[in-house]
């Protein structure tokens, strides 16, 4: 474990760590975690899938890989099976429908607790999380953390070849949540993510019923409240070179209604708790 000189910084319940972007996790500086997984989701991911994959094992060797595809019409699922054939570390997780990110999370995590994994980690099938950066997730748990966020909006955070419609929206997304919820997490839509076994089991993963998009906001309000330990690590986001998003304007407006009736509901149960109702 090398953390850079720097003290971390206290934000809130929220901890900014600076991470050796150089540090690579294999064998023999693996230190204490045993057992990582990360899960990908994957929907019509062909030719993405492979690369990421590919990069992934280059960076770190002995973590495990699960996929889980939903169904994929393109034959993502296929591929997936293919290199799980060729390669122990890689898994695969066939649902029968379209469930959405947080239905194929929930999925990947419930595979990966039954399996006795002590780290599990969300990635986005697309490379637009760097494959080389997860290592400093997976450091940031090691050192004591409950919840690791690969974080766009701390410093040394940025995002690379994003149309400026996206830049703002993101921006957006996560201020007006910041403002609703109260939550101090700067980056709390990010995808990029690193839990501790036991942060999952306290969060009641069967009572999460997001399945899109808002369920990463979703999982952090909720790890806050838990009072558990964050840390925001600064990653580069890269937009997809390959397919198209499927993010969309309706997407991240059912997410903001979703999260505006979260933090009314909040903040009414806390009016009531003050006034002794």
């Amino acid at each position: 474990m090398h953390l850079q000189n720097t003290p971390l910084r206290r934000i809130s319940p929220v901890i900014l760590v600076n991470l050796d972007p150089t540090f690579t996790l294999t064998k023999e500086n693996k230190g204490i975690i045993m057992r990582v997984l990360t899960v990908i989701p994957t929907y019509n991911e062909k030719e993405n899938l492979p690369v990421v994959v590919e990069r992934l094992r280059k960076a770190a060797p002995d973590v495990d890989i699960l996929v889980v595809d939903d169904n994929s019409p393109d034959g993502t699922g296929q591929i997936a099976d293919a290199m799980a054939e060729q390669d122990s570390q890689i898994h695969v997780l066939h649902r029968t429908v379209k469930d959405g990110l947080g239905g194929a999370y929930l999925a990947g995590f419930d595979w990966g607790l039954n399996e006795g994994y002590e780290v599990l980690i969300e990635m986005d099938a697309d490379c637009s999380h760097q494959p080389e950066q997860l290592p400093s997730l997976v450091h940031a748990v090691e050192a004591g953390a409950d919840l690791a966020i690969g974080s766009r909006y701390v410093p040394g955070g940025k995002t690379e070849n994003w149309p400026i419609q996206r830049q703002i929206l993101s921006r957006g997304a996560n201020i007006y949540t910041r403002v609703v919820l109260g939550t101090a997490i700067k980056d709390i839509t990010a995808g990029f993510r690193a839990y501790r076994r036991e942060a999952l089991q306290r969060l009641n993963l069967e009572g999460i019923e997001s399945k899109g998009y808002v369920f990463q906001v979703d999982l952090a309000w909720r790890s806050e409240q838990a009072g558990l330990k964050i840390v925001e690590v600064p990653i580069t986001f890269v937009e997809r070179e390959v397919g198209a998003s499927k993010m969309t304007g309706n997407i991240i407006f059912d997410s903001m209604r979703k999260v505006t009736t979260w933090g009314v509901s909040n903040r009414v149960n806390k009016l009531k708790k003050k006034l002794g109702k």
